[in-house]
This record gives C-alpha cells, structure tokens and sequence, in this order.
C-alpha cells in the first residue's frame, strides 16, 4: 500500500501490515489504530537534541550501559503474556521523541521489541491528548518505568516514576531546575539549556 488514504482509520491493523505500507508520512499504531504524527516544529527539535545531547555524553561518559534514540525509532509493544511474539500480534508501534533502553537484547534491526526504561515525549499542538492520555496509559500498561511530560511552551517537564504498576507523578520541573532520571541520578540536566530559544 503506497497512500495514506487507503487505509481505513477505523480498523485495527498489525505490526506486519504496518511493514508493508510505502508511503512516506510518519504514524503510530495504538492499539491497532493509526495514529498520524505531524512534522515537529524548530523548538521542538532543539529541546529534543539537547536532551538527546544530555543523555547520549551520559551513556558514552559510562561505558554505554543503556542505549538512547531519538525519534523516528519504532518501539514495538505487545502483550506480555504470550510466550512468542509475532508481528501479526503486535498492535502497538509508537516512535517516542526519545527514549532509553538499558536491555539491549530488546534492539534489533527494526527498533526495539519491548518496553523502554525511560521514554520522553515532547508535547505540541498536535499530540496533547495522545501523549497526555493515550500514551501515558500505553505506557504505563506496559511497564515502562519512567515518563516525562515536555511542555516546550510552558518551558516545563513532568516526570512520573512506575510505582506498583501505576504512574505517580515525582515533581514538574520549571526552566530553571536541574531534572535527574531516575535510572542515572548523578545526571543533572540544565533546563534554562535545554528550553533556550532558538
């Protein structure tokens, strides 16, 4: 399939009909459900680069025990009760704007297959109520263990820790806090940096 528009957006699709299409615009699959992803605007990919930025000299300074992408990278979520996973019994492909995995058995030559450690998503217009509603609870059924909320207008994060399979909110942090991941507390990222204007 080369178009967009053939799809039906009511239907549920696989992870393996998501491998056939050809057509270039960027989606996510929720739970079967395509989900269009709009361009991101200029602010938007500074703070991701200097969050990249932040996390990658981290790794590199540590020997890389975990690994960090940056978006497009597709992040494969199943059902965790199935002993072998298929592609026809994947329904949930998203493509965090960043994210770090420290089991590296789960990269493979097609993203990840699994649950990353820490995933960052970085909120516009577009996304409000996927990344606020949908993704939080995507994430956390499937056990990621640590999200943050990017408000770029707001110059603001929010970070939430997995506490006993449920997200409890660990502080909003303003543009002139330092935010430490959970996973690496001896990082500390400037956020008067990582919001300054382009």
């Amino acid at each position: 399939m080369t178009s967009l528009l053939d799809l039906d957006f009511s239907k549920q699709y696989s992870y393996a009909e998501y491998l056939s299409w050809q057509f270039t615009e960027r989606i996510e699959l929720l739970k079967g459900y395509i989900s269009r992803m709009a361009a991101p605007n200029p602010f938007h990919q500074e703070v991701s680069g200097e969050l990249f930025n932040y996390l990658k000299n981290y790794l590199d300074s540590k020997g890389k025990l975990c690994k960090v992408f940056i978006a497009p990278f597709d992040v494969r979520l199943y059902n965790h009760a199935k002993s072998a996973v298929a592609d026809k019994e994947i329904y949930t492909v998203v493509q965090p704007d960043l994210c770090v995995i420290c089991d590296k058995s789960k990269i493979d030559k097609r993203g990840c297959l699994g649950s990353p450690d820490l995933i960052i998503e970085i909120l516009s217009e577009s996304n409000l109520k996927t990344d606020l509603q949908v993704k939080y609870a995507l994430y956390q059924e499937n056990g990621v263990g640590e999200y943050w909320i990017v408000f770029p207008i707001e110059k603001m994060i929010q970070k939430f820790l997995l506490v006993d399979g449920k997200y409890q909110t660990m502080g909003f942090y303003m543009e002139t806090d330092l935010i430490s991941p959970t996973l690496f507390p001896d990082l500390e990222i400037d956020l008067q940096k990582v919001f300054e204007e382009i």
